[in-house]
This record gives C-alpha cells, structure tokens and sequence, in this order.
C-alpha cells in the first residue's frame, strides 16, 4: 500500500511540474496562434494595416507551386502581396481554412506550420501547407510574422 501511495505521489508530482513547466510554452503558442488568426482575417478582410499589425515590415512571402511536370517558385514582396489582397473585388468571396497548427517555440522564434485548403467563391481550388516564421517584438508585446511560406497544390 505504502508503494502505491508512493508511485500516485510521484505521478502526481510530475505531472503538476510538467504542467507548470509547459504552462508558459502554452500561452505563448495561444499568441502565435493569435498573430497568424489576425494575419489571415486581415487578408480574408482586404485589410493591409490589419496584416501589417502581426507582420514584419521587412515580411517575407514565398510560395511554391506543385505540378506534375515541376514545382515553381514564386517570390512576392510584401509591398505587392499586401497591394494584391487590398485590390481583391469585394464581390469575390476566397477563404483559406486552416486546418490544423503545428507550432515549435524556442525563445523568441517560433515555426508553425499549417496545412490549409483554399476556396474562391465555395469551390476548392488549391490545397497545401503554410510555413510561417514569427519573432516575438518585445516592444509591442507581440508576436510577428517574419517569413509566409506555402505550397500550392491545384485542385
């Protein structure tokens, strides 16, 4: 009996330090996650100070195209991407549904990567993954997109 209440101890230990110790880990990813929502309501809304609030003035965009015969790279300058989204007719309704967040902190970097289907007026029209770097501004107390990669696959 002595061992069992010892072992019961012992787990409940190391789960409350692991909960403890992740706890901090957890609120941060709560940010990111938080900085990549607003990213894309900015998009979704045409609304490139929305996109500038969670982005990096010097934001990277790269995206690579899959096909059968070969895969293309595409640069954007975010100058060009942000213009892109603003001048989007409003009567296109797009959306790109993020399907699930893998994010990996280590201080102030962060990587989180997000499989993602797109549609333009309800249909499907390409589907892949979006790699996304973010740094944590200090100064704003937020977390910012550094560097927008994707893979477009065509449906």
């Amino acid at each position: 009996m002595r061992k069992l209440v010892l072992f019961v101890f012992f787990i409940s230990l190391v789960s409350f330090v692991s909960f403890v110790s992740f706890k901090p880990l957890m609120g941060q990813e709560a940010e990111i996650r938080e900085s990549i929502k607003t990213f894309f309501e900015g998009i979704h809304s045409r609304d490139s100070l929305k996109i500038n609030s969670v982005s990096d003035e010097d934001l990277m965009l790269q995206t690579v195209v899959l096909s059968p015969r070969r895969n293309k790279l595409v640069v954007t300058k975010a100058a060009d991407f942000k213009r892109y989204v603003a001048t989007i007719p409003k009567e296109t309704k797009f959306e790109e549904k993020l399907l699930s967040f893998t994010i990996k902190v280590d201080e102030e970097i962060a990587h989180a990567w997000i499989p993602f289907e797109f549609y333009i007026n309800g249909e499907l029209t390409h589907k892949g993954v979006n790699s996304i770097q973010l740094f944590k501004d200090k100064e704003k107390g937020i977390w910012k997109i550094i560097y927008y990669g994707d893979s477009k696959i065509k449906i």
